[in-house]
């Protein structure tokens, strides 16, 4: 998964094509749930681009995008938002693969 230093960096990588970006943060334990099937769904969904986003390092993005919730996922289709799974819950493999088959 993708991560970048700067948001200005996560504008410009949602722009063209199909993209996720994933909000989390190493101290959230429902985060750390997902972790070991997150590269399953990277290759299962290979048509899309995955960033992640370390919620400490880019509050400002966070609360630009109105992501009060980890783990939270936003769908980008060319700079378009198709979608959204946001909330403060713990997500579940088959949550995530529904909501990304929402916004495919």
């Amino acid at each position: 998964m993708k991560k970048f230093d700067k948001h200005e960096e996560y504008l410009e990588a949602i722009k063209e094509g199909k993209s996720v970006l994933l909000f989390s943060a190493n101290w959230c334990p429902d985060c750390r749930v997902i972790e070991p099937f997150l590269p399953e769904l990277e290759e299962k969904y290979s048509e899309v681009d995955f960033y992640y986003v370390d919620r400490d390092d880019h509050i400002e993005l966070c609360q630009e995008m109105d992501i009060f919730g980890i783990p939270s996922f936003v769908a980008f289709h060319n700079g378009e938002e198709t979608g959204r799974f946001v909330s403060k819950q713990r997500k579940t493999q088959e949550e995530i693969e529904e909501f990304l088959e929402s916004v495919k």
